[in-house]
């Protein structure tokens, strides 16, 4: 094979993405039971691994699955899939999406300890945001869906069920706007579909504390790493949807999206606010921090690139 391949493995069984099958009796495919992992890699370096697989071992205690491989076997099985892509002699950049299902078992709700679980890694060509995304922004509304309690289920469950944020982007859209921001049911601001928020509003860069009810995402960990090594505050709050009148500045963070500014926000009762095409000043430091972190970042975990 002389260029890229998108591949999957299916338990050690490495084929083409397209021929990769998984059977239909998986409770991942029965109810979601199932908890996944995202990341990209930047000169074939895995980008933030190790962070990675503790928050899927924190997702896999939320639920009560024991995982069937260890960090370091996955990390095998998954350099094995990246170098059947062709991805290393390419020099191309990959996305990573490792899945681990409870198994394959009956129909019924109640998981027979016996089963035996399944890992799933999908390895394809990482995917470029278009240019406007950061030269202008993107455009966000509030959905009539409200998040998940965290008592019914916990954001912080990395999962294979995301019918919540599913609607909320499909609402988002109806309204017109690229991606959603979701209100819990006390209406508190909780994150995009499947990537987290910040706000500047009384010139302090803000985003939602962890109680609202969202994932603890590791983009916004660095985010906030980055920034606080470089005399930039952010903090984490509370924020209140009627707060979001006096924001002057919004964007979102994510593994591919890194920091991409907002340019518009639908509220719920649909007034919609503009912020500064390509983010305001406070934006474009918090971009300038992350990346200086990840050229710092890259730097010492060069030894990891799949390239090697």
């Amino acid at each position: 094979m002389t260029g890229f391949e998108s591949m999957t493995n299916v338990d050690g069984s490495i084929s083409r993405t397209v021929d990769a099958r998984v059977p239909v009796m998986d409770r991942g495919f029965l109810y979601g039971d199932s908890i996944y992992e995202v990341f990209r890699t930047y000169r074939g370096i895995p980008l933030f691994y190790d962070e990675h697989w503790k928050r899927f071992e924190n997702s896999a205690a939320l639920i009560r699955m024991q995982l069937g491989l260890t960090s370091e076997q996955m990390a095998e099985e998954i350099r094995q899939t990246v170098v059947a892509t062709n991805a290393a002699s390419l020099g191309r950049d990959v996305y990573v999406r490792y899945t681990m299902t409870r198994g394959e078992g009956p129909v019924d709700l109640f998981p027979d300890p016996k089963l035996t679980t399944r890992y799933v890694i999908i390895v394809k060509e990482l995917h470029t945001w278009r240019a406007d995304l950061y030269s202008e922004g993107v455009s966000l509304a509030i959905p009539e869906v409200r998040r998940n309690p965290t008592n019914a289920l916990d954001p912080n469950i990395k999962g294979g069920n995301y019918l919540n944020n599913v609607l909320g982007v499909l609402q988002a859209r109806e309204l017109g706007a690229d991606d959603c921001v979701m209100l819990n049911s006390a209406g508190l601001v909780t994150e995009s579909s499947n990537s987290n928020v910040f706000f500047v509003i009384d010139d302090r860069i803000v985003t939602p504390a962890d109680n609202a009810g969202n994932l603890r995402g590791l983009t916004k960990t660095a985010v906030h790493d980055a920034c606080g090594a470089r005399g930039v505050s952010t903090i984490e709050r509370d924020i209140y949807g009627e707060e979001l009148d006096a924001a002057t500045e919004c964007f979102i963070t994510s593994a591919t999206r890194e920091v991409m500014p907002v340019k518009s926000l639908r509220l719920a009762g649909g007034a919609e606010l503009g912020f500064p095409a390509g983010g305001g000043p406070l934006t474009r430091r918090v971009m300038q921090c992350y990346q200086e972190y990840l050229s710092d970042y890259l730097d010492a975990h060069a030894t990891e690139s799949y390239f090697e």
